[in-house]
């Protein structure tokens, strides 16, 4: 989630146990463990920490050390990106990039027109993943999937100004047009080219847009059901458009994941809201665009305004549409090859604010598991696993043209959701969100949510209720995850939780306004503990857990690195000047090869500790190259600085976001989302996105490609 849209007053309004006294006796835990307890007993206990000593220390003489080779850059604050010596770093697909002849070449004093903006690249640009067209030229010419996250008004309506009425009044329809077609997705065929260069190739029958009114399919228990149920798709199988995307996934079988996050502000409800929409914090007074304003404009079809308004005027759901938000907040399927298919919303992965989506470690014959996190504070991380098992006869074929959303419904339709509840003594339990599923008071989860016994839509609808009623951990706002596929390690960034109090506080509890049957009031702040001594934890941490070898839904987790500025008087992971971060937020392990790989981390930092040292960040880290020592709160120690490293720095006013390298690693893509004042030169074709501008720039989100001078392999 971007700072630039974060709501604060969304909060998780459950009592369950939130994951700072959880952290608390876990250290405790460790106290004793460091004590007496061998490395082979850390194994035997499922320890991540040991079983990462005892990898190491049984193929250590196989191995050669994957080592970083660049010097951790000192912290920077500029209007431009900064990478180490002897990289090069270019800029990409800016927003307004024309995607056909029907976008518009980009012009700092022209305005972006509705029409225009849907044929060219969308604001703000966050996650995003890379589709080989062939085998042969997977590093060099490729399909980037690239969510478009939210619109900065300001930049969008420079030329005019501004936006019309950004606060009160009704907005102009050809304005709400425009920044409801800067929102979504954009597929865009980008190629190298012999000098080094890259460049995106116009007109590519691959290149698309999914926007805020794009249509799409509904799959999965919800689909068909009245909760979906609107006067556009009285059937509840339809919707248009995704909406505020953030993190992204991708699957083994070639599509793209696109995931909703903060949805729900585009939104309002002035009358009586659903206990779900609530649950999710839709506004009930205006929308974050106030886009509803525009309804009943002349020019105005099929209610395309009028869907976000969504109080309860008619007779039922069929009569006004108190069903739209339903049909949002879900993992969206998208086929990257196929320009002719519709995306497809996969309801069976739960329905919350979705950071991301990323799938666990492959193994032919067994189901097919996704990560995902809910981003807001006091909320929680799931799972879904697959009811069929993987074939990999599924696997993507680049160049082969089949129908991947065939697949994907094979997988992702049909399957259990589970929210994660994490125990003081290092283990955990996958907490399943069925119908049937027993609850901790040992009624059914249906009957503590009031829903009919085998109503399986209905707990996907209220997915957070349920997790909030099975006793899932609440969580320091869970925002991106990644995997390695070699060891199946799943590492997730819990960025910060802005209402941490004083150890020892009480806790202050809020019901959380409108609720269902059996879901309790909840924390409004949550005290800090031993593990996080932070009030208002502004670090954040990386959290890694490890699937039980024994059982389908326990789990070993410690944390793998708290987020802290140098001089902080509690840094648990003793950063250094060289690596002092805060805000942990974008995500991506690297893998290597032989076992080994590097950990990227990407900051989104509010936190004055670190921010007035430098702008917001990538770091790298080896996660093979650390282990637990002596360190009581985490993997990563005072002993372990030079192993973290700070990569690059972006321009100001930044978030760095996004994050992913070719095949042949020789080049890596991040993403310079909501930039203060760059890149600095508009009118050249192929930017070098380390200069900076003489004056000021109309600022344009941007994905970076960042590559050694001589050619190889980045970050080694």
């Amino acid at each position: 989630m971007s700072q630039e849209i974060e709501n604060h007053s969304n909060l998780n309004p459950s009592t369950n146990e939130p994951f700072s006294s959880v952290m608390a006796r876990r250290v405790s835990r460790r106290d004793i463990m460091r004590g007496g307890l061998s490395l082979a007993a850390l194994g035997m206990l499922g320890g991540i920490g040991g079983l990462n000593m005892a990898r190491a220390q049984e193929s250590g003489a196989q191995k050669t050390p994957l080592t970083l080779a660049f010097e951790s850059l000192r912290g920077a604050r500029t209007d431009a990106v900064v990478v180490p010596e002897g990289y090069t770093a270019q800029v990409l697909v800016p927003w307004g990039t024309p995607l056909d002849q029907q976008g518009m070449a980009w012009n700092p004093e022209q305005e972006m027109t509705a029409e225009a903006q849907a044929h060219s690249v969308g604001m703000h640009h966050d996650g995003m993943h890379a589709f080989s067209l062939d085998e042969q030229n997977a590093s060099r010419d490729f399909l980037l999937a690239l969510n478009n996250e939210y619109i900065d008004q300001k930049a969008l309506w420079a030329p005019r100004g501004g936006p019309t009425n950004a606060d009160t009044g009704q907005r102009p329809a050809d304005e709400v047009r425009t920044e409801i077609n800067a929102h979504g997705v954009t597929i865009v065929r980008v190629r190298k080219h012999s000098d080094g260069t890259w460049s995106h190739v116009p007109g590519d029958a691959h290149n698309r847009r999914f926007t805020s009114a794009t249509p799409m399919a509904l799959a999965g228990p919800v689909a068909g059901s009245e909760y979906v149920s609107t006067p556009y798709s009285p059937d509840g199988t339809r919707t248009r458009g995704t909406n505020n995307n953030c993190a992204n996934g991708y699957t083994p079988w070639g599509t793209y994941l696109t995931c909703e996050e903060n949805w729900p502000e585009v939104f309002v409800n002035t009358g009586e809201r659903h206990a779900d929409d609530a649950r999710l914090g839709l506004p009930a007074e205006r929308g974050r665009y106030g886009w509803e304003t525009a309804a009943g404009n002349a020019s105005e079809r099929d209610s395309e305004f009028a869907r976000f308004d969504v109080t309860p005027r008619g007779d039922g759901p069929r009569d006004d549409y108190r069903n739209e938000t339903r049909t949002f907040g879900y993992i969206v399927e998208i086929d990257p090859y196929d320009g002719q298919s519709q995306a497809v919303k996969r309801t069976a992965m739960g329905r919350f604010r979705h950071e991301g989506c990323w799938p666990g470690k492959l193994v032919a014959g067994e189901p097919v598991v996704f990560y995902s996190g809910h981003d807001s504070r006091n909320e929680y991380i799931y799972k879904f696993v697959s009811d069929a098992k993987w074939d990999p006869a599924d696997a993507n074929r680049p160049g082969e043209d089949y129908d991947r959303l065939a697949i994907g419904a094979k997988y992702m339709d049909r399957g259990t959701l589970y929210a994660a509840r994490f125990d003081a003594d290092g283990g955990g339990e996958w907490l399943p969100l069925t119908p049937e599923a027993k609850t901790p008071e040992g009624r059914t989860l249906a009957s503590a949510l009031g829903l009919d016994a085998d109503d399986r839509a209905g707990v996907i609808v209220h997915t957070c209720s349920a997790a909030d009623v099975m006793g899932a951990t609440p969580m320091d706002r869970p925002e991106w995850g990644t995997v390695d596929p070699v060891s199946g390690e799943v590492y997730m960034t819990l960025t910060n939780n802005s209402d941490r109090t004083a150890e020892n506080t009480e806790p202050t509890y809020t019901n959380g306004g409108d609720s269902i049957e059996a879901v309790p009031a909840g924390y409004a702040t949550a005290p800090t503990d031993a593990a996080n001594p932070r009030p208002r934890n502004e670090g954040g941490q990386v959290i890694r857990w490890r699937e039980s070898a024994h059982s389908p839904t326990d789990f070993e987790w410690e944390i793998f690195v708290f987020g802290a500025a140098a001089d902080d008087t509690v840094n648990l992971s003793g950063l250094t000047e060289a690596n002092q971060f805060a805000s942990p937020d974008g995500l991506w392990y690297d893998e290597r090869g032989d076992g080994q790989g590097i950990l990227w981390i990407q900051t989104d930092n509010g936190y004055a500790g670190v921010a007035e040292y430098t702008n917001n960040q990538v770091l790298a880290v080896v996660p093979s190259s650390v282990s637990r020592g002596n360190n009581d709160a985490s993997v990563i120690s005072a002993d372990d600085q030079t192993q973290l490293k700070r990569f690059a720095i972006g321009p100001n006013d930044c978030e760095v976001t996004g994050i992913f390298a070719t095949p042949d690693k020789t080049a890596l893509f991040i993403n310079i989302q909501h930039p203060g004042n760059w890149p600095a030169d508009p009118a050249v074709a192929i930017q070098d996105a380390t200069r900076t501008a003489s004056g000021s720039v109309r600022p344009r989100a941007a994905t970076v490609v960042i590559q050694k001078a001589d050619g190889g392999q980045v970050g080694v």
